[in-house]
């Protein structure tokens, strides 16, 4: 019976052993089911961190996008000022010599409006003397005239002799 007893006591003991490994087994699986628990959770909440960036890189790629398509305009805008800015600079100039063409043709002008005048007070100078000159020559006519009368009535007066 001693043999019954050592052997159940044994018995015992590896059942004791059994449960308790049996308790520390499950209060690992506990452990690691918890653990699961919040690994499970981590990656729910990685993958919806995972979902925010993916949509966060979209919407920055779509910002990226329009930007460079900005930047496209901006710089066609800037090639397109910069033609515009040279077009004034040219028509700026061609004013500019414009001008200087108008001043020249206006001071020219103006001298041939001088010398219009000078020209017309030389033309009416001109016509009072030519008027003088006709005026004697008529005068020296009508000597000449009544001279070659006197002469004529002096001729036959001396013919008549």
């Amino acid at each position: 019976m001693d043999r019954i007893k050592d052997r159940l006591n044994t018995l015992r003991q590896e059942a004791d052993t059994a449960v308790a490994r049996a308790e520390e087994a499950e209060a690992k699986i506990k452990k690691l089911e918890q653990e699961i628990l919040t690994k499970d959770q981590d990656i729910q909440s990685l993958n919806h961190r995972l979902t925010r960036a993916e949509d966060q890189l979209d919407s920055a790629e779509g910002k990226l996008s329009e930007a460079k398509n900005i930047r496209g305009e901006h710089e066609d805008s800037k090639k397109s000022n910069e033609a515009l800015q040279r077009k004034i600079q040219l028509l700026e100039e061609e004013l500019d010599s414009a001008e200087k063409n108008l001043k020249e043709t206006v001071e020219r002008l103006r001298q041939m409006d001088l010398k219009a005048e000078h020209f017309e007070r030389q033309v009416h100078t001109l016509e009072q003397e030519r008027d003088q000159w006709e005026k004697k020559y008529e005068d020296v006519l009508s000597k000449y005239q009544e001279s070659k009368r006197e002469l004529d009535e002096l001729v036959a007066n001396m013919e008549g002799l």
